[in-house]
């Protein structure tokens, strides 16, 4: 009799990356690709003149966090990049945040990631071909103030 599976771990793979989920605010947003989700500790040199050690001494400085870039389907009448990005005025724009979910079968989160205080700084329109065979794809940047991440 085969195995189906139900006495396995559920530590034995790794979670597929292709069922997620995006909500910005308080609105559900379909995506076909997330990705910036890092975060870099800048390195601080340092070495004091008296060293006996010929060389620098490295520390953790401040946390830096990548972009995030977000891409979907176009479609007719959908102007939520656009809108966003156009409350831009001097210095001021709505910032909101952003919650990016890895699911499980069942559409259970499993990881997630939540940005604080995210705002778009570049929006990329899709490329046109006169042959092309593809769907219409467009792009936002997102940049924030800050990245934390639960592993459930």
């Amino acid at each position: 009799m085969a195995d189906d599976g139900t006495k396995q771990s559920p530590n034995v793979w790794p979670l597929p990356k292709f069922y997620f989920r995006v909500k910005w605010d308080s609105n559900e947003m379909s995506f076909q690709e997330v990705s910036g989700l890092d975060i870099q500790s800048e390195e601080i040199k340092y070495r004091s003149g008296n060293s006996p050690v010929f060389s620098v001494i490295k520390m953790p400085g401040m946390k830096k966090y990548g972009n995030i870039t977000m891409k979907k389907g176009v479609f007719k009448g959908d102007n939520k990049f656009w809108d966003w990005l156009n409350q831009i005025k001097l210095n001021t724009i709505k910032r909101v945040p952003v919650t990016i979910s890895l699911l499980d079968e069942e559409g259970n989160d499993t990881m997630v990631w939540t940005l604080t205080n995210a705002w778009p700084t570049k929006i990329s329109s899709t490329d046109l071909k006169s042959e092309g065979n593809e769907v219409a794809i467009e792009s936002i940047e997102i940049v924030h103030e800050g990245l934390t991440i639960a592993n459930k």
